[in-house]
């Protein structure tokens, strides 16, 4: 299946979410494997994820950036999504995230997600740095991220699990 994308890596292609995506959100976000990580008190609700699906689309619409879906690039399956969302746009600092399809984790698919994102950043927008931030329970997230070269910062509160997370940084590449 042909997925038209902005964004391919040897087995995923990336594009942009849109208001019909409904249904590929609430099967990403509404998952309870992946809520528990991202949400304190279960699966956010339909309405919910239909909201959050509007803010991406509003993020990709304002800043050119967003979680961007992402599919596998032999069988156009959606696997979940991965991207950039402001953090500090002042300093050109963006937040990363990847979040999966339990169907999909540990097939090295978030690492190739996360370094295509990367590389976007760097290459495409300029960013300065990368910062990244994980549920304290999600030891892939952390395993993830120290292969990436990310490197723990602080403890940061995200308020959808009410939480401190761990947080990262990645600095972009010096070129001399």
């Amino acid at each position: 299946m042909e997925i038209d994308g902005f964004l391919t890596t040897p087995r995923l292609v990336f594009r942009t979410w849109r208001s019909d995506d409904i249904e590929l959100a609430v099967g990403l976000w509404g998952d309870p494997d992946v809520a528990r990580m991202i949400h304190a008190g279960g699966p956010p609700s339909r309405e919910d994820i239909a909201a959050r699906l509007a803010r991406e689309i509003t993020t990709q619409v304002e800043h050119g950036i967003q979680y961007w879906p992402i599919f596998l690039r032999e069988t156009g399956e959606h696997v979940g999504c991965c991207g950039l969302r402001p953090y500090r746009p002042a300093e050109r600092i963006h937040e990363i995230g990847v979040h999966l399809r339990p169907a999909f984790w540990r097939r090295g698919l978030a690492v190739e997600a996360a370094q295509a994102a990367i590389a976007y950043a760097f290459e495409r927008l300029d960013a300065r740095a990368l910062f990244a931030g994980h549920n304290p329970a999600n030891t892939a997230s952390r395993s993830m991220l120290a292969k990436l070269g990310f490197r723990y910062t602080h403890d940061e509160l995200y308020p959808p699990t009410g939480l401190m997370h761990p947080s990262y940084l990645l600095e972009r590449p010096s070129t001399s």
